[in-house]
């Protein structure tokens, strides 16, 4: 993913003079937010992952910033995810990394904090993983902004195209993806393993991932990153020096307080409207419905 030149963006890499550097020149960072979960039986689990972190990093190279460590936990289980799992891989054991969402948004305003405590005025969040769970970041967001004066933009790679691509799940538009940017992580002959006993089936195959091609994922992620540009260009424009005292713990957990009040309204507490409720024999029942007091226990 690195040019030839030898830039360097991830923060994992830069030696401090190195990153001071490109913190005077823009006090912007990206976070990379994906998950490993099923995509078929052809696709590689991290591809969520994959993405977020390709679309940061030539974000950076082309804007200026600085690019986080990668998250690579996610909401998946709670919601209106838990009957999506029961359609999708049944009582097939997914190999996810996921977490509760009171979990994940408590890791996301400390993660936030850490970055506006090592400098950054602007900070530019995007998920590989989407569907509803990036509505309430940006509802985390939103109360850390109203205490601290730093801008957070969050947003999934099918938003960045919204109009132009329609997003999925393991379809042609996320098939297409990987093949574009890890063909070595892509066996669409592993598809003969649907039909092992255990394997899990089809594993959320989309139904149209035999539309995919390398062509369409570059098409696709292009987009992506062209719109991602814009927003980091017009973020970078609007960036102040405005001092701001190292923030507490304290701080992050009054803010999380605050936060959890609204969790009967959280996207990924509960199922969608009209959305077919979740067999009682589920290994996904117990998740359907989020509570952080009663799920967290």
């Amino acid at each position: 993913m690195r040019p030839s030149t030898g830039s360097k963006a991830l923060w994992s890499e830069l030696l401090p003079h190195e990153f001071h550097s490109r913190l005077k020149d823009n006090s912007t960072v990206y976070l990379p937010l994906g998950l490993c979960e099923p995509h078929g039986q052809v696709s590689a689990f991290g591809l969520d992952t994959i993405k977020a972190e390709w679309l940061c990093e030539r974000a950076a190279l082309r804007i200026g910033g600085i690019v986080a460590p990668s998250m690579g936990y996610h909401i998946h289980e709670s919601g209106y995810h838990a009957r999506w799992l029961e359609d999708e891989v049944g009582d097939h054991n997914p190999c996810m990394t996921g977490i509760p969402p009171a979990i994940m948004l408590h890791l996301f305003l400390y993660q936030l904090r850490a970055f506006v405590n090592a400098g950054f005025r602007t900070i530019i969040v995007v998920s590989g993983h989407s569907g509803g769970n990036q509505i309430d970041l940006r509802r985390a967001a939103d109360l850390f902004m109203q205490r601290i004066p730093v801008r957070v933009w969050v947003r999934s790679d099918p938003e960045l195209v919204e109009g132009q691509f329609e997003g999925d799940h393991a379809g042609k538009y996320e098939i297409s993806q990987q093949m574009y940017l890890r063909p070595d992580l892509i066996d669409m002959s592993a598809r003969a393993f649907e039909s092992e006993p255990g394997s899990g089936g089809r594993l959320a195959l989309g139904s149209d991932a035999d539309e995919a091609s390398p062509e369409h994922g570059k098409l696709i992620m292009e987009a992506c990153l062209d719109r991602l540009c814009i927003e980091a260009d017009r973020m970078k424009r609007l960036q102040s020096n405005e001092t701001i005292n190292p923030i507490s713990y304290s701080v992050i957990e009054s803010i999380m307080s605050e936060l959890l009040q609204s969790a009967n309204e959280w996207v990924t507490a509960q199922p969608w409207p009209g959305q077919a409720a979740v067999s009682s024999q589920s290994r996904w029942k117990p998740y359907e419905r989020y509570a952080p007091d009663r799920n967290e226990s």
